[in-house]
């Protein structure tokens, strides 16, 4: 039984990693077409990362905070930071923009159910499992906009974003009330949120007005 719990355990490790470096290049790139300097690039590329993770566990009460309980998390954001900011200039030509918003894609995959999977832990409520999901998700990729001068993605007009995420944390917790073992229930919530948000990028999918 341990070994089982140690390797659900790496594998939420993994899967954190993941999430963080996907968000991590949306903001490196996003801060380099700003035209920001190697600060900027790594505070873009940090608060992307850990922006929603911070207050999913601030709202959940989580102590220490997840990027200062893994150390190693704010180590690699500069360590990513210095290796891409001589490459900065040629990101726009070299990084398609739909490979940007793949990556962030992802990250809000990976966040999503990770923040939903925590809340799920606490034994909140399924509804409150769902919104930690979304606000761990989205919340990163809100402040990276607003830093950058832009309207945050989620509050445009255009293709389905936290609705992905929405219902993404659904199929996670459905799963994982359907008792379909520890990975699987990760697995199909971030691949239905990313694959959702990847048809309503191809397909142009928006709410209705």
């Amino acid at each position: 039984m341990a070994g089982v719990h140690a390797a659900v355990s790496t594998f939420s490790h993994v899967i954190e990693v993941a999430g963080v470096i996907a968000f991590a290049v949306s903001g490196f790139v996003e801060a380099r077409q700003k035209k920001m300097d190697l600060v900027g690039v790594f505070t873009v590329a940090f608060i992307t990362a850990f922006g929603g993770g911070t207050l999913r566990d601030i709202l959940l009460d989580r102590r220490p905070l997840f990027w200062v309980e893994h150390p190693s998390y704010p180590v690699l954001i500069f360590g990513l930071a210095l290796l891409a900011y001589p490459f900065g200039r040629h990101l726009r030509h070299v990084v398609a923009e739909r490979a940007i918003l793949y990556a962030d894609a992802l990250g809000l995959g990976l966040f999503s159910v990770t923040g939903a999977a925590l809340a799920a832990g606490e034994n909140m409520p399924m509804v409150v499992c769902v919104m930690m999901g979304v606000i761990t998700g989205i919340f990163g990729g809100v402040l990276r906009d607003v830093i950058c001068n832009e309207i945050p993605m989620v509050f445009r007009h255009g293709q389905l974003y936290a609705t992905c995420s929405f219902l993404g944390c659904w199929v996670y917790l459905l799963a994982d009330w359907a008792k379909l073992g520890p990975t699987v229930p990760i697995i199909a919530g971030t691949l239905v949120t990313f694959m959702l948000r990847v048809i309503a990028l191809r397909f142009n999918l928006t709410l209705p007005k």
